[in-house]
């Protein structure tokens, strides 16, 4: 049975957005033959360049926003727009498969697409170093890494239809660790959401370190000169004397500056009363935004890394289990996790659009009640 046939029977309030709030779905099977031309999930295979042999998943939510998984890269987000506006980054590097990767020091730079959402982890990232004769790279394996038993489906959720990706990432070495990421991306036809859930299991015979950061990433044209980031901060330490001198403007994006060096921020954000963290960067020009929501609980440490440099011109907002001084400084400082063996830990991250002033409003003064 088809997934048209299986909602032609359901009631969506309002509608599907980017059709009249007045039509129901037995009057929009009047206009379509199959749901795909209003929203749904593509598969294909990238063919150019070091993208060769990349899977990749283009995902439409019908009511403007657009996303693409690669499978090849950790089931991680590329691209993103939303009615037409660009909403991440993507580098230099453009996309990389994976077999193109260099772990040692800083060399994975040569590979970062960034994108909307990188993964970085599982058993380290951050500032590189060497712990039992092992080079620790700056980003970690795991969004470097081909996902295995891949799932594209829809499905009701509630009497809701979904799209849905899912599939498996195994970071394995021979006399090593054993992790294995479950990865589900889901959106809802008619919204502007995605839902990132992310099942880490030690299936090894040794307790091992556990580090994971979801590093979202923002860019142009979403991101521009007075773009600004609206979060409720118990309290803000810049990582480095750099970050100091840019301490009073963190919030706010300028224009692309010449000779520019990152500035990183750790940032102890407030919760509601269910342990949750919103933070929004709001674009008041275009009269869209996006939020991230995350249980502190599950990611502890949020970090806010700002490059207005030319070309390179990003701001990231990243949940996560550490800092990015990396694994050998976190253990030091007793800030480091770790997944017993047998053990399954859930890390789960929702990113939204923002679409027009209500939609802004409403998140800022949810943001503004946590403080």
């Amino acid at each position: 049975m088809s997934f048209f046939r299986i909602i032609k029977s359901l009631k969506i309030e309002g509608g599907i957005i980017l059709l009249e709030k007045s039509f129901n779905l037995d009057k929009i099977h009047q206009y379509v033959g199959d749901l795909s031309q209003i929203a749904g999930a593509k598969r294909y295979v990238l063919k150019d360049g070091r993208a060769k042999g990349v899977e990749a998943f283009d995902v439409r939510t019908g009511a403007g926003l657009n996303y693409t998984v690669l499978a090849d890269r950790g089931l991680d987000i590329a691209w993103a727009d939303f009615k037409g506006i660009s909403l991440g980054y993507i580098s230099n590097t453009g996309v990389v498969a994976p077999t193109y990767f260099e772990e040692e020091g800083f060399k994975s730079l040569r590979s970062l697409t960034l994108g909307l959402l990188t993964t970085m982890g599982l058993t380290y990232y951050g500032t590189p170093s060497t712990e039992d004769n092992e080079e620790l790279g700056a980003s970690g394996r795991i969004g470097n890494i081909p996902a295995e038993e891949i799932c594209v489906k829809t499905e009701l959720v509630s009497n809701k239809p979904s799209i849905n990706i899912s599939g498996k990432v195994r970071q394995a070495k021979f006399f090593g660790e054993y992790l294995v990421m479950e990865r589900k991306i889901k959106s809802y036809l008619g919204e502007n959401k995605i839902f990132i859930s992310s099942y880490i299991t030690n299936e090894g015979f040794d307790r091992q370190p556990l580090m994971l950061q979801y590093h979202v990433n923002f860019g142009y044209p979403f991101l521009q000169e007075g773009t600004e980031l609206f979060a409720a901060i118990n309290d803000i330490i810049p990582r480095d004397e750099i970050a100091k001198k840019g301490l009073k403007n963190h919030r706010i994006a300028e224009v692309p500056q010449k000779n520019y060096k990152e500035q990183v921020f750790y940032l102890d954000l407030a919760t509601d009363n269910e342990g949750y963290v919103v933070v929004a960067l709001i674009n008041e020009k275009l009269g869209i935004g996006i939020y991230e929501k995350f249980n502190k609980e599950q990611l502890p440490r949020f970090i806010q890394w700002k490059q207005m440099g030319r070309g390179f011109y990003v701001m990231a907002l990243e949940p996560c289990t550490n800092y990015s001084e990396g694994r050998t400084q976190e253990r030091k400082k007793d800030r480091l996790q770790y997944i017993e063996v047998g053990q399954t830990k859930k890390f789960e991250l929702e990113i939204g659009v923002l679409d027009g002033k209500e939609e802004i409003d409403k998140v800022k003064e949810k943001i503004s009640r946590l403080r």
